[in-house]
């Protein structure tokens, strides 16, 4: 069985994958989000179906796993392997086929993908990875978007995402909507915290795997140790749950902000059980909204720990090269 976390990150994906990596038959590790990288640049390796081009994705995916700022521990990926493995030339079998090698060479069951982004390609997943079920994952927009203005990555304008929180949501919802209930389980970050045990065990009776109390302990794991310290976005990851994390946006976000997280998805916000507190505003100054966001994001990454700013950049090298590469063949 597969076990794909889908949302929008800042929305406690972390602190599950951590509860869930405590299951002894399930292996969760954290993503080098392989999908969400690589499928924009799938067009430049034209013919998948030829041998080299094929080969020169896999060594490509491969490196970028190996670079993964919280390491894979152990895990070796054998080129050759991960292409016997693939039952078709596509970036989802090779997805596949790294996570299937981790997961044995851990000696579980079971792996758990948390790069929320998949939400974006479940047509693709679902059509591959048979017996996959899906955890969505879902917490009030208003408060990810404080959560992200405050991290090292992402959007820092309400505006910009408002709209991507929107885009997330909208096609967890409409999977849901298509996928049976033994596909597929929706639990919202507030239920999490508030009444973890009986959202944990929820959760593991959809799985069909046994839940355990170590659950609880997450952040004491030898995982959360080595998450926490890789990078100032999971720093929280080794404290015990936080069970008041909720509605920060009433205090932590101006009105302006909650007015325009609300005026570009609120629909989303209401098909998911959340009220709104303000009325719908004028649709304008968007330019400035473009603005404000690149120089937040800007300073953000003028203040990031350096050592975080390496191991990001490591990957983002390996990307550029492709990248670089890719267009000089074309």
């Amino acid at each position: 069985m597969s076990i794909l976390m889908i949302g929008t990150q800042r929305s406690g994906s972390n602190l599950l994958r951590l509860m869930l990596d405590q299951i002894p038959t399930i292996f969760a590790p954290h993503p080098p989000h392989i999908l969400q990288r690589m499928m924009p640049l799938l067009p430049s390796y034209g013919d998948l179906n030829q041998k080299r081009e094929f080969a020169l994705l896999v060594d490509d995916v491969c490196r970028l796993v190996e670079m993964n700022p919280v390491e894979w521990d152990g895990v070796y990926l054998s080129r050759k392997e991960v292409i016997s493995r693939c039952q078709e030339n596509s970036l989802i079998a090779v997805f596949a086929a790294i996570y299937d090698i981790a997961t044995e060479t851990w000696g579980k069951q079971t792996w758990c993908c948390k790069s929320l982004a998949n939400v974006h390609y479940l047509w693709e997943i679902n059509e591959y990875i048979r017996d996959a079920k899906y955890l969505y994952l879902y917490r009030d927009g208003r408060d990810v978007a404080v959560s992200f203005k405050k991290a090292v990555v992402g959007e820092k304008h309400f505006y910009h995402i408002a709209k991507q929180w929107r885009s997330a949501q909208l096609a967890a919802i409409r999977m849901r909507e298509l996928l049976p209930e033994d596909k597929f389980f929706s639990i919202s970050y507030e239920a999490l915290t508030s009444n973890t045990e009986a959202s944990l065990k929820q959760i593991c009776h959809f799985l069909a795997v046994e839940y355990t109390p170590e659950m609880l302990n997450f952040h004491q794991s030898k995982e959360a140790l080595k998450t926490s310290s890789s990078s100032s976005l999971w720093q929280n990851v080794t404290k015990p749950l936080m069970t008041q994390n909720t509605q920060k946006f009433l205090t932590e976000a101006s009105e302006e902000e909650v007015h325009i997280f609300e005026c570009i998805a609120g629909d989303a916000l209401e098909a998911l059980g959340y009220d709104l507190v303000t009325s719908p505003f004028n649709k304008e100054s968007i330019a400035r909204f473009d603005q404000e966001n690149q120089r937040l994001k800007a300073e953000v990454r003028k203040n990031m720990d350096s050592e975080d700013l390496k191991r990001r950049e490591r990957q983002g090298r390996i990307l550029q090269e492709i990248n670089n590469r890719n267009l000089a063949i074309a």
